[in-house]
């Protein structure tokens, strides 16, 4: 089965009235390239996470992003700590008032009181083990599904990719088809071009036949791609087979098998039908290419 190196996941869980946000996406690239996003909270557990990514995801450029913030819903959901700022803006106004302070500026003493350091502060309560143990499962537990998600994208994306396949190794073969096909109205050409130059050039038809069927001979040799249309044949159905192992460096290299023959066939034939034939064979190699570029 094929599965593309373009893939995204995502999972959503809450945990101790947290909020855990979890994405993944990966791009094509030669080797596993990993980077991830993670909260201080959780850096300790870096290299434990890229060891999964590698397991689970084995190649491309690897992108993971988590976030965890703090559940703020109902009545509870303002982060500002009213009571606290209103006792900074009482004590900020009493001391006003016993220094003798005219013209007191109330707007100017509530923006006083906000900007006092410790009145707008996240929750700093010390987490026990085993509370930042459990956080750590959750979390765990969402990246696990991010990248099964992932992992489910890839597969449809390369199922699409498959199909493309398929499709251009069947355009390719065609060609293959009338390549042959001319291949065997080609031949008997170029021995009646190589007769008619010879008459061309003042000879009658009592030239050695025997010489001029060597030269026939030489030249069939020189211009013969037998084989060449053969081992095109072999690589273009082996290419089918390794899309059931799924493995894309292997139909990388088996592109550049029969990107190899079908030049050969070209610089061989001398046929202007058959080069047309090879131009068209190259374009779908081609694409053949950019695809394999994103297979893992």
């Amino acid at each position: 089965m094929i599965y593309s190196m373009t893939g995204f996941g995502k999972s959503q869980k809450e945990a101790q009235e947290l909020q855990i946000r979890v994405e993944v996406k990966t791009l094509n690239s030669k080797f596993t390239d990993i980077f991830c996003r993670l909260p201080k909270s959780i850096s300790a557990r870096e290299i434990e996470i890229r060891n999964f990514l590698t397991q689970q995801l084995e190649r491309g450029k690897i992108e993971l992003s988590v976030q965890i913030q703090k559940n703020h819903d109902g009545a509870d959901a303002s982060i500002l700590p009213q009571g606290q700022i209103a006792l900074y803006y009482a004590e900020l106004k009493r001391v006003a008032t016993e220094l003798g302070v005219s013209n007191l500026d109330e707007g100017a003493l509530y923006l006083q009181a906000l900007n006092v350091p410790s009145s707008i502060s996240q929750d700093t309560k010390e987490e026990s083990d085993e509370e930042i143990e459990a956080l750590w499962q959750v979390i765990y537990e969402a990246i696990q599904e991010a990248v099964a998600e992932c992992k489910e994208f890839r597969a449809r994306e390369g199922k699409i990719v498959e199909d493309k396949f398929r499709e251009y190794i069947a355009s390719i073969a065609s060609g293959l088809h009338q390549v042959t096909e001319q291949d065997l109205i080609r031949m008997p050409g170029i021995r009646e071009r190589m007769k008619k130059s010879l008459l061309e050039l003042g000879l009658n038809e009592d030239f050695d036949k025997n010489r001029f069927e060597q030269e026939v001979v030489y030249y069939i040799e020189k211009f013969d791609i037998s084989e060449e249309k053969v081992r095109l044949n072999t690589h273009l159905g082996y290419f089918i087979d390794i899309l059931a192992e799924g493995n894309g460096k292997k139909l990388n290299f088996m592109a550049q098998e029969i990107g190899r023959e079908i030049n050969t066939i070209g610089s061989k034939a001398n046929d202007s039908q058959i080069q047309r034939l090879v131009v068209n064979m190259k374009d779908e190699l081609e694409k053949i290419k950019e695809q394999t570029a994103n297979v893992l």
